[in-house]
């Protein structure tokens, strides 16, 4: 089993880099990777442009083992996403039979109208994603799924996708959080950090209930040397004064 592995999380729509519409599809991919042990090591969010995608996911599809998009798939013009899945992948865009079929058990014949119809729209040899809520169906070429933005839709077809993904080992992630500030704890946190090169530690300030403080994460794919690093964290934040608030 490899150490790692590692994904790209794409995620597509003016409306999110306008602020009109709040992203909750990175959160929820970057956890259900991670706890198959595929971490993701670079997320974007770009706009509905035919050659900005184009350019990201192949890019992407070369530099990562996986490549997850979102948005883009709908009904409507600004839905480009399938089409510019097909040009990177130099591949004509078809309409999808079986994806024709999917949208006839949820549309009654009169309303599947040619704006609906677009959603069946595929690369040639895509393979289908099966979307259980509005049956338009996401897809997949080589290492690229291409999921609906909606995160509701997103999510479930996530689930259906899950069995084709190869996982490595899960990074584990522990908490310990403590009443000092960043400034103070800045130059023993770096000292530690340079101890333990195989461990990621994160410092993140909180402000909660009119007190101020730092929850630090630490992260690795072994829990032994995780606790070690904590314990030598805890020690760092004792000599200095502070409190451990919690650790989880």
């Amino acid at each position: 089993m490899p150490d790692k592995i590692r994904a790209f999380i794409l995620i597509i729509g003016n409306e999110v880099l306008s602020g009109r519409t709040r992203d909750a599809n990175l959160t929820f991919l970057a956890n259900a990777l991670n706890e198959i042990g595929i971490q993701v090591g670079e997320a974007r969010v770009i706009p509905d442009d035919e050659k900005i995608i184009i350019d990201t996911v192949n890019y992407a599809r070369t530099a990562f083992d996986y490549v997850f998009t979102t948005g883009g798939i709908g009904p409507t013009h600004d839905d480009i996403t399938a089409a510019c899945i097909a040009k990177a992948f130099k591949r004509p865009l078809i309409r999808n039979e079986k994806a024709v079929a999917m949208l006839q058990t949820h549309y009654r014949p009169e309303d599947l109208n040619e704006a609906r119809l677009r959603m069946a729209n595929t690369p040639s040899d895509a393979i289908l994603i099966e979307n259980p809520i509005s049956k338009a169906p996401g897809f997949q070429i080589d290492n690229v799924f291409v999921l609906a933005g909606v995160p509701r839709i997103a999510q479930a077809m996530f689930e259906n996708l899950k069995p084709r993904l190869k996982g490595a080992v899960p990074v584990i992630s522990k908490t310990i959080s403590t009443d000092l500030g960043e400034g103070l704890i800045a130059g023993p946190l770096g000292d530690i950090q340079n101890k333990f090169p195989n461990i990621e530690i994160g410092s993140y300030p909180y402000f909660r209930e009119g007190k101020t403080g730092v929850s630090l994460v630490v992260r690795a794919l072994n829990e032994e040397d995780i606790d070690l690093c904590l314990e030598r964290i805890k020690v760092m934040i004792e000599s200095l004064g502070g409190k451990l608030i919690f650790s989880v």
